[in-house]
């Protein structure tokens, strides 16, 4: 702590403003934070993640550290047990910290270790929203979106409460980080809080039902020796009823894991159905270049090509062919982007059929069966038996 500009005592150089406002209120706080734990744990030897800057690494021969900061949670995990316990006896030389033990909740996750790698639930977190929206003994629901009609922006009266409805509604949209199984539909009642309806109330009261008989899914994450990055992507081509923009979607996999998804409207109006899902190729594409540089920093190279599967054959033909035309000018940045990465082979489009096409539980509302289908596809399922695990650690400020 130091005295700030423009308010420094010169005779009395030891004494620190008092402070009248939590830490959390205080705009330069998070900054300055950051800053005094990132230039103490750079003098460890740990090196910052151009990638994400809230991650720091730690190599030295064979002995590998990952710090993960989020305001004043951390997450530590090391190559041995007695690396581990080294930098944790740094930190508490510095800080007032405290051991949590084995990872078990972070940031309002569980983490349950299981016999082949661990499940991530928000299971409390989506009981406090079903309880928020006062629907604790309402009815489950099987599927979260009518298949056939789409909501408009004026298909109904104003709902009485817009705040409540915009609360469920950002509350549901951190709930997506272990429920991508409703990312779509959380994603289309987004679109409608400026302005919320009571068509929209009802499509997002269906969400809470559908949550309600399924509280004990969550996303698994397994032990693999595959390193491939395989990647789906959709696009739901002049689908929103109002602004005819198209809804695109993506979800990437590290192996068996799920490790990236997008369900979100596209910015520009699209001319074609190519053009549409050749958006969507490139978002998914810049995804996996960042994803890359990231398993890059993490030590854990990437060799092959990342394989990106649509189910658009002119969007693919678009990804290959070095000619221009006419349809295609208006998206020429991400024509030239896509191809320089299928060039230098760090890209692949390849077809998938539709019903094999995961990702459109992203950009559209599905039948029950195919529903499920793709759901389970994410590894977004229920807990197996349990078993323990003690790979790594979280802790936070005493």
């Amino acid at each position: 702590m130091h005295q700030p500009l423009g308010y420094r005592d010169h005779t009395h150089l030891d004494y620190v403003c008092r402070l009248r406002k939590s830490l959390y209120g205080l705009k330069q706080a998070p900054r300055s934070w950051y800053k005094r734990f990132a230039d103490y744990v750079l003098s460890l030897g740990f090196s910052n993640s151009k990638c994400d800057h809230s991650l720091f690494i730690y190599r030295k021969g064979s002995h590998m550290a990952y710090i993960f900061l989020y305001v004043d949670d951390i997450i530590l995990t090391a190559s041995s047990h007695a690396l581990r316990l080294s930098i944790m006896n740094l930190l508490s030389s510095e800080f007032a910290i405290k051991d949590l033990g084995p990872l078990n909740y972070f940031l309002g996750i569980a983490v349950t270790w299981h016999k082949g790698g661990m499940f991530l639930s928000q299971r409390k977190y989506a009981e406090e929203i079903i309880d928020r929206a006062g629907m604790s003994s309402c009815m489950s629901s099987p599927t979260l979106v009518n298949t056939n009609a789409k909501v408009g922006t004026t298909s109904s009266a104003p709902y009485e409460d817009p705040t409540l409805y915009r609360s469920l509604t950002g509350a549901l949209q951190y709930l997506t980080f272990t429920r991508q199984d409703i990312s779509y539909a959380v994603q289309q009642v987004c679109l409608y809080m400026h302005d919320p309806r009571v068509d929209h109330m009802q499509a997002l009261k269906r969400v809470i039902q559908y949550l309600q008989g399924t509280l004990d899914l969550g996303l698994h994450l397994n032990s693999s020796s595959t390193s491939s990055l395989v990647s789906y992507t959709d696009a739901d081509w002049g689908g929103c009823p109002n602004t005819r923009r198209s809804t695109s979607g993506y979800c990437v996999f590290l192996g068996d894991n799920l490790v990236s998804w997008s369900s979100k409207r596209q910015s520009t109006l699209s001319r074609s159905s190519a053009e549409a899902e050749y958006r969507g190729v490139a978002n998914v594409v810049s995804e996996s270049c960042w994803l890359r540089n990231l398993l890059l920093e993490l030590h854990c190279l990437v060799t092959k090509a990342t394989i990106v599967y649509c189910d658009n054959i002119s969007g693919i033909y678009l990804s290959g062919n070095p000619m221009q035309h006419r349809r295609t000018k208006y998206i020429e940045m991400d024509i030239h982007f896509v191809r320089e990465k299928v060039a230098r082979g760090q890209v692949r489009v390849l077809h998938v059929p539709s019903r094999y096409q995961i990702a459109n539980i992203f950009t559209k509302g599905l039948p029950q069966v195919l529903f499920d289908d793709f759901r389970d596809s994410l590894s977004v399922r229920r807990l197996p038996a349990l078993t323990a695990g003690f790979a790594t650690v979280g802790f936070g400020w005493a």
